[in-house]
């Protein structure tokens, strides 16, 4: 096609020209990626991308908690028992395991801002969709596929936004990046706050009665949806994967209005007259394309499966495997707990901790769900609110300290706050852990963000990310099966086995190489 070598980059660079007759510009060296990001100073371009790409990981926070709000209520419609609730909450887990691989596949061979409009896309139509169903399984059905765009969306866009950092500033600005998803958690929290408890917003139609958390459904769907439009509107391709595409004319583009934005006051253009473009093998690049259907279907299965073989072999083998262990721990325990948090509130209402309440709990199901009782909706505001001290302790510590060093003492003191939820006897003692639970766990996903951009090079970024997800996305499915099958007889037992993970990963997290102010290969 004509235009695909502008696709990427024309809806933000169209104006931009680059200077071909300056012959003193043309004698001067070619630098590295990391040279020209430098060059290319941090300003404004730098926080316009940051609040682009934040309200994108907001957009999915809001899609993968919603659910968690929404069954307080919802399962009276859905007539949902707590086995039903597991399997609801985990189905966007499976969804966005499916997912991750294969968006973060296609990030490193077709270029991270297309498939970010299109996994944002699928996230947000297929949430919308899902309000009108109007039984429990076709509900599930329709979050798996919205999981399926959430599952791409997360481990590209830390990908796309890690590259364009100038390298000492990095692990502050992915630490910032990932303080979006508590804005995404206080959102979800204060949206259902404001519209689940108004019955007056209900409608009865004649195939289906819309109650206010279909409205709420909806609303959840809206900030994935102006994200691929901003995305494919406004966003340029990232000027690291232009040059691993041997895209140089491009990726200048993408440099030179980084340099326009953040030096506005320059009266030259960005000094650069080309970049070191690492050279490729024509021969492997072009073997797809020759052969019977059999050979290019088996060439291409093999170059799916060839970055995750990559990732397990030389010296990325170790630091893979504890980083498995860690999404694994830390993905159970923490959407195993929180996604449970409004029902357990719920639970608690009248008094006391929802683990000691075995009659009240084993009556639950017998009891209305209406009137909406409004104090579980303003629990969970109050505890997706208790991210923010975490969030700014990352940030202002990340730089200085480094990830490891966060992560791991961050995962320890998490698993101590779930064993203490676990040992109170009252409902106000329950919420305050569980405030200190969301405050403290926050940092280690904020230390695990900066972690997984730095550990690997541009070609196994989002593929590596991908993976990783992917295996939190199976725990994050056990974790809300288990809670789901053991909430009402034994809730000792989940809560437990957050804890015994939480203290695995921050343990295991001790094994992986510090990564403070690295340089991205």
């Amino acid at each position: 096609m004509p235009r695909r070598a502008q696709e990427d980059t024309e809806p933000l660079l169209s104006s931009t020209h680059i200077d071909e007759n300056d012959d003193q510009a043309s004698s001067r060296k070619k630098l590295s990626y990391e040279e020209a990001v430098e060059k290319a100073g941090f300003g404004l371009f730098h926080w316009l991308l940051l609040v682009v790409c934040g309200w994108a990981n907001a957009s999915d926070a809001v899609e993968i908690l919603c659910v968690s709000f929404l069954l307080p209520t919802a399962r009276c419609d859905l007539h949902l028992t707590s086995a039903d609730m597991g399997l609801l909450t985990a189905s966007i887990f499976l969804g966005m395991m499916v997912g991750g691989y294969v968006w973060g596949y296609l990030a490193d061979r077709r270029g991270r801002r297309s498939i970010l409009v299109i996994s944002l896309a699928v996230n947000g139509i297929f949430g919308a969709v899902a309000s009108l169903a109007p039984s429990f399984w076709l509900f599930l059905l329709l979050r798996f596929f919205s999981g399926v765009g959430v599952g791409g969306s997360i481990p590209v866009i830390f990908s796309y936004f890690s590259e364009f950092q100038p390298r000492l500033r990095r692990g502050a600005m992915i630490s910032a990046l990932a303080t979006f998803w508590m804005a995404g958690n206080i959102l979800a929290a204060g949206v259902a706050w404001l519209v689940i408890p108004r019955t007056s917003l209900n409608a009865h139609w004649g195939w289906l009665n819309f109650q206010s958390w279909r409205l709420f459904v909806v609303l959840c769907s809206v900030p994935s949806l102006s994200s691929a439009l901003i995305f494919r509107l406004f966003m340029p391709e990232s000027p690291k994967f232009l040059m691993e595409a041997r895209r140089e004319t491009e990726a200048l583009f993408v440099f030179q209005k980084m340099f326009k934005l953040n030096n506005r006051c320059a009266t030259k253009p960005f000094p650069v007259p080309g970049l070191v473009i690492r050279s490729k093998d024509d021969e492997v690049k072009n073997r797809a394309t020759s052969g019977s259907r059999c050979q290019q279907f088996n060439h291409q299965l093999k170059q799916a499966l060839d970055p995750m073989k990559q990732l397990f072999v030389g010296p990325l083998a170790s630091r893979s495997v504890v980083l498995l262990i860690i999404f694994f721990c830390i993905s159970f325990g923490y959407y195993g707990l929180w996604m449970w948090f409004p029902e357990l509130f719920k639970r608690a209402e009248d008094g006391g901790s929802p683990c000691t309440n075995v009659s009240r709990v084993q009556n639950s199901e017998n009891e209305s769900c209406y009137p909406v009782k409004t104090a579980v909706y303003m629990e969970g505001f109050v505890t997706a609110a208790s991210n923010l001290p975490g969030n700014i302790f990352t940030i202002l510590l990340m730089d200085r300290i480094g990830g490891k060093i966060l992560l791991s003492v961050s995962l320890v003191a998490s698993s101590m706050s779930v064993f203490i939820i676990y040992v109170v006897k009252t409902k106000a003692q329950s919420l305050i852990m569980s405030c200190v639970f969301s405050g403290v766990s926050v940092i280690s996903w904020n230390a695990l963000d900066v972690l997984g951009t730095e550990l690997y090079p541009t070609q196994l970024r989002s593929s590596a990310l991908g993976v990783f997800t992917g295996v939190g996305r199976v725990a994050a499915i056990m974790g809300n099966v288990v809670f789901g099958q053991l909430v009402d007889s034994n809730c000792a037992i989940p809560l437990l086995m957050v804890s015994a993970l939480l203290l695995a990963g921050g343990l295991a997290a001790l094994r992986l190489p510090q990564t403070k102010q690295t340089e991205l290969t």
